[in-house]
């Protein structure tokens, strides 16, 4: 049975994901800082038949990664889901703070997972690295700044990895999704507010559930060993780019 590692597993995208690769057959190691969430979701997926372990982990200590991928006896698939949004201040009046929190869970904690855990991807001899952006990662918008560039740096990252592995038997396959109603991130992202995370999707009948990206995610990694889905950009019917998005009254 693979093994498939999960950042960001205790809720949205992350536990979508989970749940679809233990359905397709794989071991989830599920990893993310709240271990109670993780937990409860292990003994879901294990009542459910699936093989589900708990991990928690802050992607952004390395210290804490080298131990957990030391404790995995094997990996074949990484999804490299943790991150997230702090804010939508403008450039000028953005808090550096915000930015490198930001650049520490997307980027760095990308790049800890990622170089501690490929030489059991390529030791698998069929690995999988999903990094999962943002399509903020290839398009600019006002009030994304730091965001943006901690996503647009991700996207270099797996577009650089898939170079550098050319001739090793890893795939690096990068998922963007758009608009995605989750639980938590514009909540996060706005600092709590719950009405202002409502007005992100004010009037969009249909934005992307976590479900939807999961489905895309699980579709890439169980594709034939020798099919890489290089970058898969999706977003709901109502958003043509970042800025235009149809909402009804």
């Amino acid at each position: 049975m693979p093994t498939a590692v999960v950042t960001g597993a205790s809720s949205g995208i992350g536990a979508a994901t989970a749940r679809q690769l233990a359905a397709a057959g794989h071991h989830v190691v599920l990893t993310a800082r709240r271990k109670d969430r993780i937990d409860a979701l292990a003994e879901e997926l294990t009542a459910a038949g699936y093989a589900a372990t708990p991990y928690a982990l802050d992607v952004t200590d390395r210290a804490a990664v080298d131990a957990f991928a030391a404790s995995l006896e094997s990996c074949d698939v990484l999804v490299n889901n943790a991150g997230g949004a702090l804010g939508t201040e403008q450039v000028e009046a953005g808090d550096p703070a915000d930015w490198r929190a930001m650049y520490e869970v997307n980027v760095i904690g990308t790049l800890n997972l990622t170089q501690a855990l490929l030489p059991a991807l390529v030791a698998s001899g069929d690995g999988t690295v999903v990094i999962v952006t943002s399509t903020a990662g290839h398009a600019v918008y006002e009030g994304g700044g730091g965001y943006v560039a901690a996503k647009f740096a991700e996207h270099s990252i797996a577009a650089t990895l898939r170079l550098e592995l050319n001739g090793r038997p890893v795939r690096v396959i990068e998922i963007a999704p758009g608009m995605t109603r989750t639980e938590g991130f514009a909540v996060t992202r706005m600092r709590g507010d719950a009405e202002k995370a409502a007005a992100v999707y004010a009037g969009v009948k249909e934005p992307l559930t976590s479900e939807d990206v999961a489905d895309t995610i699980a579709w890439a990694v169980t594709r034939p060993a020798h099919v890489n889905v290089d970058l898969l950009v999706v977003r709901p019917r109502a958003q043509a780019a970042n800025y235009k998005v149809h909402r009804e009254p």
